[in-house]
């Protein structure tokens, strides 16, 4: 079981929704608070403007759905699938996610910040112009994901797998060269300077 940051204990949850079927189902508007959502079925459901806070999603299947302007905050997520999924402008903050899939997850913007992401398999994952300011990416497997425009600031990234990513335009300042695998990942100039001089090399522009 993933832990939160600094040994947080999860949030108790007060009512359960257990193997409902949600699919193709409109969210928008909801509001859900200390819910535990057990075996739901999300596929391909949408929502604008819901609100899950402090929620407990375990064997949630959220494939092929679609959700925007929508927040979890400081949600759990257990054994849940995000094939296909798509998340533009959401916020995540707080949340933590384990045992997880996320092939072909689109995240579009949003605040991810301190979320736990320890372990994720986010290879093929895709990430533009999100916040993800202090996360816990420890020996996340980002193999060839897209990373653009993440701002990664404080993020704990030991032991996490970038190679082949799509890095251009993200906060690398909390990058270790010497502990994160960045073979054939792609940056940008600026980003080049900020590892170089990471690993103690003096750049000069002449």
């Amino acid at each position: 079981m993933a832990d939160r940051k600094h040994g947080v204990p999860a949030p108790p949850t007060e009512t359960t929704v257990r193997g409902a079927d949600w699919d193709g189902e409109d969210l928008s508007g909801q509001v859900h608070e200390r819910v535990a959502f057990v075996g739901v079925d999300m596929t391909e459901s949408t929502s604008g403007g819901a609100r899950f806070s402090e929620c407990s999603f375990r064997d949630v299947r959220f494939n092929a759905s679609r959700h925007t302007g929508t927040a979890f905050l400081n949600c759990t997520f257990t054994r849940c699938t995000f094939f296909d999924a798509a998340f533009t402008a959401c916020k995540f903050t707080g949340s933590v996610f384990d045992a997880c899939t996320f092939d072909l997850l689109k995240v579009d913007g949003g605040d991810w910040a301190f979320v736990g992401l320890p372990g994720a398999p986010l290879a093929g994952a895709s990430f533009t112009d999100v916040r993800m300011r202090e996360a816990d990416l420890t020996g996340a497997r980002c193999e060839g994901a897209v990373l653009r425009g993440v701002d990664l600031s404080g993020a704990w990234l030991h032991g996490a797998d970038l190679s082949r990513c799509d890095l251009r335009g993200s906060d690398l300042s909390a990058v270790d060269p010497f502990d994160v695998k960045l073979k054939d990942a792609v940056v940008d100039v600026r980003q080049a300077v900020t590892l170089a001089m990471a690993l103690g090399l003096q750049v000069h522009v002449e």
